[in-house]
């Protein structure tokens, strides 16, 4: 088989890879912030690869074991955040463990995804809670607000992909693939300048190279590519912030 493939059906098809870049953007404000804590970079990692795994298996012939992965992957994160944190923590990981329930679920009669226009605000909403609230001590406006703007963009991409397929309305069906793109560079700009006023000089020298590379990939984006342009491209950005911090800490 294709080494491609492999790496396709192993990596991202799994849904390790996505989970894997928006752990690696946590850790990124949190060695910034320097609250690094392995058992946090855990419980967020299983929280992400449990929540992916849900949401795209919840309709299959494979649900019943995802389910039960889910439960296993709820009591670990329970036991992680008991040993390890406080019970404050395990509040917060509970809440926005239900906000992803929200966002798609099959035993909801209306879910967030089917909300015209409200998808891309809703990811970035989640995953700046885990930025800003779940792996730091307390909650921080100015990193809530550049991971949100920050994935927020980088949605966008993804309906301009899923254009032709999506049967919600979207921003690509609504102002087109150009007026995306231009909302998609809006959001990264006001993400680096937030960044650039908060983050130390490493941090947010990382953060702009990162966005640079993001400007690149959304300025290509086109709904014939392909889907490892998306899937491994795109979701590749929200590692580049601790990728550059992580090259210009220890080279």
């Amino acid at each position: 088989m294709n080494p491609l493939k492999i790496l396709k059906k192993t990596v991202i098809d799994s849904q390790l890879y996505v989970s894997l870049t928006g752990t690696l953007f946590a850790v990124f404000f949190m060695m910034e912030q320097n609250t690094f804590r392995y058992p946090t970079f855990f419980l967020i990692f299983i929280t992400y690869f449990s929540g992916y795994l849900y949401t795209k298996y919840q309709k299959t012939k494979h649900f019943p074991v995802i389910l039960i992965l889910n439960v296993i992957a709820g009591a670990v994160c329970a036991l992680l955040i008991i040993h390890n944190h406080n019970g404050i923590r395990l509040v917060k990981w509970l809440i926005i463990v239900v906000l992803g329930l929200l966002y798609n679920s099959f035993f909801l009669d209306t879910y967030i995804r089917k909300i015209p226009l409200l998808k891309v605000f809703y990811v970035g909403l989640v995953w700046a809670l885990m930025n800003c609230w779940l792996s730091l001590p307390e909650f921080s406006i100015p990193i809530f607000m550049i991971s949100f703007l920050f994935i927020t963009a980088l949605v966008l991409p993804f309906d301009i992909r899923d254009m032709k397929v999506d049967t919600v309305k979207t921003f690509p069906t609504l102002i087109g693939t150009q007026g995306t793109k231009y909302l998609a560079y809006l959001l990264v700009f006001l993400s680096t300048v937030i960044a650039s006023c908060y983050l130390d000089t490493k941090g947010s020298l990382a953060f702009y190279l990162a966005s640079l590379v993001t400007f690149i990939f959304i300025y290509f984006t086109e709904n014939e590519r392909k889907d490892s342009y998306f899937s491994l491209g795109v979701e590749s950005c929200a590692a580049l912030p601790f990728l550059f911090l992580l090259l210009m800490k220890y080279f």
